[in-house]
């Protein structure tokens, strides 16, 4: 069955506010997880860059915390929410720009069956979430300015610089939408290169680049000291490359990847493709970007998700394709697409609640390690233990009443930093290597070290095996009573939590960072 263009809009509204329900409730039944946690610090202590991305995600989330007055799992997610629905809007605008309103709606479809797009940086709270906004908008920018360029001013390309410097501002391969605009001009309308505004445009995304500098400047360019070291080694590497393919397919969906790639394939059946040039500006930035990142997937380790911004390219052009290819309302392989996200949706969820599974290891050594349950879950339960104990400890004089807990690496410490004591008013101590404490090197800065005399609190969860008595226990005199807090579903133990006390500090930790 057919529908008039009038009828996408709509459509497209709906399905954001559904999703935007699905999110919500998922808010509420999921904790965060352990890089969602890690990004709190971004807020907790606000800067012009940090140790692992620029500092945009901090901001969304002290802008949906109200700076940090109303933290919860839900405002928390709630800028990432928002995020990903109005760029649902924008790829449906610019579907409906390029081709039709029908390939707007396929367009947004694919966006929002995408695991990646809709999940990982449309719910959980990452610094994808606010770069997938500015991405999109870019690249409807960009497209507008191919489409119709006699309405593109100077204040239009000003805000191009805009954006993509904001894109930037999240994550730094945001730069690689001029590289991407750059290629489509030198190959389709070299012309264009001597426009001067171009240039401006390309100044006023550097301005934005500028406090990523300034922080790096003052802190001897850590950032891409640590980044370099993820991508500069050597040898063929078939194994990560492997793994870099296979992520993407399924971090996608993999009925939403076939859906981007027989387009691909079938260009010949697309005349449209020919004689329009937003869907070959598209290919450049798309295309490019994913094999750049197959590249160094062949020689290092990467993740799947940094692929994903160049997927956005390839929504609309199999919107464009799947418009034209079918009749339906929701294409066969996107109507797969649709049930195959909601069934893994739907499916997790009763993992983590009703039907629970130890899906890592059983061994006491590292229990639960590998079961994505435990990403999600047992925070709450194991805090409110813990709140507890140590006030059952402080009675019974076993350990001081300002004892801090210390931490060794950025994960668990952002679930105990979110959790665990900020609830109760504990310090949390870094003691440790830059490369695994990250931001919280920084936190230290911020507050007072560890004292000669003083009691300290070590929880060592079983799904992240560490022995803290080989580096916590010589800043120690002793090491009291350790407690097993188990986290359990349904009578199964998903994992422990093993609370190690530190008793009369000898030796001050010497500093990560040195006091500014």
């Amino acid at each position: 069955m057919q529908y008039s263009n009038l009828d996408y809009p709509k459509k497209t509204i709906w399905l954001i506010g559904i999703a935007i329900i699905v999110k919500l409730a998922l808010s509420f039944l999921l904790e965060l997880g352990n890089d969602e946690v890690y990004y709190y610090t971004y807020a907790v202590q606000p800067d012009w860059n940090h140790f692992d991305h620029p500092p945009l995600v901090g901001w969304m989330i002290q802008l949906s915390t109200f700076n940090l007055h109303w933290v919860s799992t839900l405002s928390m997610r709630l800028g990432s929410i928002l995020a990903a629905a109005v760029s649902t809007w924008i790829v449906f605008r610019t579907g409906t720009l390029i081709h039709s309103a029908r390939a707007g709606w396929v367009a947004a479809l694919l966006y929002t069956c995408s695991i990646y797009t809709s999940i990982i940086a449309g719910l959980f709270i990452m610094p994808d979430s606010p770069q997938l906004l500015f991405f999109t908008w870019s690249i409807y920018w960009m497209s507008k300015w191919v489409i119709k360029p006699q309405q593109f001013n100077w204040i239009n390309w000003i805000g191009l610089g805009c954006l993509i410097g904001l894109a930037t501002l999240s994550k730094v391969h945001g730069l690689y939408l001029w590289a991407g605009f750059g290629g489509f001009l030198l190959f389709h309308h070299i012309r264009t290169l001597k426009q001067p505004f171009l240039y401006i445009a390309i100044l006023v995304t550097l301005c934005f680049v500028l406090p990523i500098l300034y922080w790096n400047l003052g802190n001897d360019f850590i950032t891409y000291k640590f980044h370099s070291k993820r991508v500069l080694h050597s040898g063929i590497q078939l194994a990560s490359f492997t793994q870099q393919i296979l992520g993407e397919f399924l971090y996608q969906n993999p009925l939403v990847y076939i859906s981007c790639l027989i387009p691909l394939i079938r260009f010949g059946k697309l005349k449209t493709f020919f004689h329009n040039k937003a869907l070959q500006l598209l290919l450049w930035l798309s295309i490019p970007l994913i094999l750049l990142f197959w590249c160094i997937s062949l020689f290092n380790p990467t993740l799947p998700h940094w692929t994903g911004p160049g997927f956005i390219g390839l929504f609309l052009i199999a919107g464009v394709y799947w418009s034209e290819a079918s009749n339906n309302v929701f294409p066969g392989l996107i109507k797969w697409a649709m049930g195959f996200l909601s069934l893994l949706v739907v499916g997790f969820v009763l993992l983590v609640h009703v039907f629970p599974i130890q899906l890592g290891s059983k061994t006491p050594e590292n229990l639960g390690e590998y079961n994505p349950i435990n990403d999600v879950t047992g925070w709450k339960q194991f805090s409110a233990e813990f709140k507890a104990l140590a006030s059952q400890d402080v009675q019974d004089k076993t350990m001081q009443d300002k004892s801090p807990i210390l931490v060794s690496k950025w994960f668990p410490a952002g679930h105990i930093l979110f959790y665990t004591a900020q609830p109760i008013e504990k310090q949390v101590i870094a003691i440790g290597a830059l490369e695994d404490v990250h931001k919280f090197a920084w936190l230290n800065l911020d507050q007072p070290n560890l004292q000669i005399g003083q009691d300290a609190y070590f929880i060592q969860p079983s799904n992240l095996p560490f022995d803290p008595k080989k580096s916590i226990l010589p800043y120690f005199e002793t090491m009291g009573k350790t407690d097993t807090i188990q986290i359990q579903k349904r009578g199964l133990v998903l994992r422990a939590f093993y609370v190690y006390r530190f008793k009369n500090c000898q030796k001050i930790p010497a500093p990560i960072l040195p006091k500014k």
